[in-house]
């Protein structure tokens, strides 16, 4: 567990309300807009209500600024603060958080079960986890949360005690998907016919072809039930049609998660090739880039769980940082459909038996998110709770983030990939995913790695970039388009941040947090 950051505090009365004593929050007016360090009320104590302590620097903070002002002080580093969500917060012209129509994944998953013959083929593909994390509970408000936080021209989320991020090394040991190089681009001048009849062995009707994309739900009508003589060959194609089904509503879902481009079929051709690919680069470009125009007008949670207070599902335990033991998953009988009426509680959870047999093979461990697939109903996170998010965001403090939740025995059981590759985890370099190209900034979450956090140079928000999607440019070839990019990825290794060890805690006055608290 965190050592509880402290300093020197000079006294000013903030006596604690019965309704912060029940939630959790300070009052609203207070804990809305300003990164108040202090630490959080202690519910149930018979003690009188508690005095806080807040710095004097604070206070004149708070009456320069005024307590309803979503805005930095110092525009330098977040320069499309007038376009931003978290700006027209307080206007009430951002919504509630509220769930979209329908949620891709799990429709996905409820149309097509994963035939026994077809898994080996997943396995060799590297997907294999990633089918394990269906049905992961989405907590909408959380996802709407983060957002408003979430800013394009760092690629990090701006939280009171600082700024942090989505990283390779989340990713890696989330997701289980590989990150090192080759990066995930190509072509996109496609014989959609040719190719679907090769590697699918089936040629789509007009009406399941979006531009370049392939209706999912035709995917599942099409190649989810192999015959019972099916052939290697047959096997293959139905393997194909699962992954690419896998990608466009989980990994690389748009807004409605129905079709899914076709290009990625075509790094499918070969299970063992498609392996070596780093999906979780591209995974993480496509996640930045759909942060970036949702922050400027939200996928799932297992980040925020791993590290946030926020939103967390507690399971009935009273640890600090209460979480499903790991491994936990359903049994692979089980692991397709999950009731909506499972009892709460994790009495219902069985743990994966990593080694067991399963139909001649072992059973592969599975990636740290895994546990987080647990049949739970909303009892632990009731709708209607997008203000107090907001809040207990706002009253945030730096020993309530698991700052570096990837240690000891938790990781002990994960599968070799989810470890591999550590040395590219703090690499400065763009993330590559077809049209889109993301940079990856961990010089700016240093905590996030146990090392000390100096005030990083000033970003590169490079607009054009963000600019880029494949709308009027279906036939091009994206590995020529963003060669430089590409080129640069390629020799991630000679851009790894570094700095001393992060010793003790991060005073209030340190010239970093006074940097923070200006542009944020």
């Amino acid at each position: 567990m965190p050592a509880i950051e402290t300093t020197a505090f000079e006294l000013i009365q903030m006596p604690l309300t019965p309704t912060a004593a029940i939630t959790g929050l300070y009052p609203l007016g207070l804990s809305s807009s300003l990164p108040l360090l202090l630490p959080p009320p202690v519910v149930g104590s018979a003690s009188p209500a508690p005095i806080y302590a807040a710095p004097i620097s604070l206070v004149k903070y708070m009456a320069f600024r005024g307590l309803r002002d979503a805005d930095p002080l110092d525009t330098s580093v977040l320069v499309l603060q007038d376009r931003h969500r978290s700006h027209f917060v307080d206007t009430e012209e951002v919504l509630s958080g509220s769930p979209p129509p329908s949620s891709a994944d799990e429709s996905f998953l409820n149309m097509w079960r994963l035939d026994p013959r077809i898994r080996p083929y997943v396995i060799s593909a590297g997907f294999y986890g990633i089918y394990h994390l269906g049905h992961i509970i989405i907590d909408w408000p959380l996802i709407t949360c983060l957002v408003e936080r979430w800013r394009s021209e760092t690629h990090t989320f701006h939280v009171p005690v600082r700024e942090m991020t989505i990283t390779l090394q989340d990713v890696a040991i989330i997701l289980g998907l590989r990150i090192d190089e080759p990066d995930v681009t190509g072509t996109c001048v496609l014989d959609v016919a040719g190719l679907c009849g090769d590697l699918l062995g089936v040629i789509p009707p007009d009406d399941a072809i979006r531009g370049f994309a392939i209706s999912i739900r035709w995917l599942c009508q099409q190649l989810s039930t192999p015959s019972p003589d099916a052939d290697e060959v047959a096997l293959q194609r139905s393997a194909r049609g699962f992954i690419l089904a896998l990608m466009g509503s989980f990994l690389f879902a748009d807004k409605k998660g129905v079709h899914v481009h076709l290009c990625f079929l075509s790094l499918l051709r070969d299970f063992t090739h498609t392996s070596s690919y780093s999906w979780g680069g591209a995974v993480l470009a496509h996640t930045y880039r759909e942060l970036c125009r949702a922050s400027l007008d939200c996928r799932r949670g297992l980040w925020s769980w791993e590290r946030l207070h926020v939103g967390r599902l507690d399971f009935g335990r009273a640890a600090s940082y209460p979480a499903p033991p790991f491994p936990h998953a359903l049994r692979d009988d089980d692991a397709d459909v999950v009731p909506g009426d499972v009892a709460d509680g994790v009495d219902d959870v069985l743990p994966v038996q990593h080694g067991v047999e399963h139909e001649g093979e072992s059973e592969p461990a599975l990636p740290l998110g895994c546990r987080w697939r647990v049949p739970l109903t909303q009892v632990h996170n009731p709708s209607g709770v997008l203000l107090l998010y907001r809040d207990q965001l706002d009253a945030q403090t730096s020993d309530q983030v698991l700052w570096q939740p990837y240690i000891g025995e938790l990781v002990d059981q994960l599968p070799d990939i989810c470890l591999a590759y550590q040395d590219i985890w703090r690499t400065m370099s763009p993330l590559i995913c077809f049209e889109i190209v993301e940079w990856h900034c961990p010089e700016r979450v240093l905590r996030q790695f146990g090392l000390h956090q100096e005030i990083p140079l000033a970003c590169s928000y490079e607009q054009q970039l963000h600019r880029v999607d494949v709308c009027g440019r279906h036939q091009r070839d994206w590995s020529a388009y963003h060669a430089p990019y590409i080129a640069l990825w390629e020799t991630q290794e000679g851009r790894i941040i570094t700095s001393p060890p992060m010793v003790g805690f991060m005073d209030f006055n340190d010239p970093y947090m006074q940097w923070y608290r200006r542009i944020t």
